[in-house]
């Protein structure tokens, strides 16, 4: 079982920036698939961010340029770092793990990020 809590999320003017924060339990780097995902109101949970559990990332195009996704080993820690935000970038932020054979099947509580014109 994993546990995962997100941190992080807030109201940022356009333009602006934020770091998003999910504790992990135990030691899932390496084991695991991670990934943030958003769902804006009334749309689809997608996939924003990945860090494959051999190493290699992934960024949704809309993104590229703007987000960036990292981890702590040793704290068990995924971040999303996101910069020159967008009001379409407000939605739900959930961070995410799962086997690669699996999917993501924990999910965090999810964090809101309000982006303002």
């Amino acid at each position: 079982q994993v546990h995962l809590v997100e941190s992080g999320g807030g109201l940022v003017q356009a333009g602006g920036s934020l770091r998003l924060s999910c504790a992990a339990s135990g030691r899932v780097f390496g084991s695991y698939d991670m990934g943030w995902f958003r769902q804006a109101p009334g749309k689809e949970r997608l996939l924003v961010a990945a860090f494959r559990w051999h190493g290699d990332t992934y960024l949704a195009d809309d993104v590229k340029g703007r987000f960036s996704i990292s981890r702590d080993n040793a704290k068990n820690t995924l971040f999303l770092e996101m910069g020159s935000l967008k009001p379409e970038d407000t939605a739900v932020y959930y961070c995410a793990a799962g086997k690669a054979m699996v999917g993501f099947e924990y999910w965090g509580q999810g964090t809101q990020v309000t982006v303002s014109s």
